[in-house]
């Protein structure tokens, strides 16, 4: 096995996960820790096999007899994107009654917007929305900015945690439907992202940063995370698209001749800031380059060959007009100056940690996830 510098350059003999993984390593035919870690998780879980479709036929008779007699018997967070319209169609074909919600974080593109309402109509399912404080969010991402920490979008995943709890609270749903998944989303670098519901490390960087007051943002700590997580049997998240032969253009074929989907252009790209962070920002700054990550998922599902994943490589990541323009929307909607920004952007990055961070606590729960096998925590019989 080998741990590779950052002074020498290796790409993945299977996928194109470089060394702009600071963490990759390789075994002795080339082939990352990324790739073999996904043939494990596959071979355990068996995702699509005789024996998954009869656990998820198995569980959703389970979601349906617990709900029974309710008006909803199962949350579905919707955004727009391919994933959780896909989940929110399967949830339909399972004769589930979900409740959809959409967080609105103040950057939904108008086409996701048209997707959520397009499903929903369709799939004949009731819509909440649920609207974060624009001045709280937007301070908190000048925060993350001005602070030079890579995962800025964990702003947005911790508020969507936290709101899909507490919505689940208030209407007594047990069960939240979960768009992550191994197909598309395994092998991202531990480096280029944070621990999600490490609100401790939000809080130290907007009260470093911040100006405004946090009264609503949505939030859950740590510990008590865990404990909804892997102790409590209130709450259990499914990871439905685990379960199936989940893959990402079959998906989207379905989802326009089905739902009247639209595709919006890349991964997560349903949000206009997160096109402008993952195209802009994270190149730029932090010399991350997400496609690798994206584009390996796909090679590792079979849905596209490594040479096809290099060309698109060589794309450009933003037509020059539209990033001027997107520039210019995201630095007038967050107050910062293009003087400002430019500065911020040319400082160097800072680790998470180098703020206070809960990774004691973060440690003890990577100890967990290892014991227990990927997908979701399952409801014992």
């Amino acid at each position: 096995m080998t741990t590779v510098t950052e002074t020498v350059y290796h790409i993945c003999t299977r996928c194109i996960l470089d060394t702009s993984d600071r963490d990759i390593e390789f075994d002795d035919n080339g082939v990352c820790n990324h790739c073999r870690e996904f043939d494990t998780i596959v071979q355990n879980r068996g995702p699509g096999s005789e024996q998954s479709q009869k656990s998820l036929e198995t569980l959703c008779e389970r979601i349906r007899a617990e709900g029974e007699g309710k008006p909803y018997d199962c949350l579905v967070g919707l955004s727009g994107g391919v994933d959780s319209s896909y989940v929110a169609y399967l949830a339909k074909q399972y004769r589930l009654r979900p409740l959809a919600v959409h967080f609105d974080n103040g950057w939904n593109s108008e086409l996701a917007v048209k997707n959520i309402h397009r499903i929903v109509s369709t799939l004949e399912f009731d819509l909440q929305t649920y609207v974060i404080d624009w001045e709280e969010f937007r301070d908190l991402q000048r925060s993350f900015i001005k602070a030079g920490v890579i995962d800025i979008e964990m702003l947005t995943d911790h508020a969507i945690f936290a709101s899909l709890f507490r919505i689940s609270r208030e209407n007594d749903i047990k069960y939240i439907l979960s768009g992550v998944n191994v197909a598309t989303e395994s092998g991202m670098p531990r480096s280029w992202t944070w621990f999600k519901q490490d609100f401790r490390n939000i809080k130290a960087i907007h009260d470093r940063f911040g100006d405004v007051r946090l009264k609503t943002f949505p939030r859950v700590g740590t510990l008590k995370w865990l404990y909804l997580t892997f102790i409590s049997r209130d709450f259990y998240f499914v990871d439905i698209l685990n379960y199936v032969n989940y893959e990402k253009e079959k998906a989207m074929t379905v989802l326009e001749d089905k739902l009247g989907w639209q595709y919006y252009g890349g991964k997560h790209y349903e949000s206009l800031f997160t096109q402008f962070y993952q195209a802009y920002i994270l190149p730029e700054k932090f010399k991350v380059d997400k496609r690798r990550v994206h584009l390996s998922s796909l090679i590792r599902n079979g849905e596209i060959t490594r040479d096809e994943a290099l060309q698109e490589m060589e794309k450009p990541l933003y037509d020059p007009k539209l990033l001027k323009a997107h520039k210019e929307y995201v630095l007038k909607k967050l107050g910062f100056s293009e003087e400002e920004f430019g500065r911020i952007m040319r400082e160097p990055p800072r680790d998470h940690d180098f703020y206070p961070t809960s990774q004691s606590i973060i440690d003890v729960l990577k100890k967990i996830k290892k014991m227990i096998s990927p997908g979701s925590r399952k409801p014992s019989n």
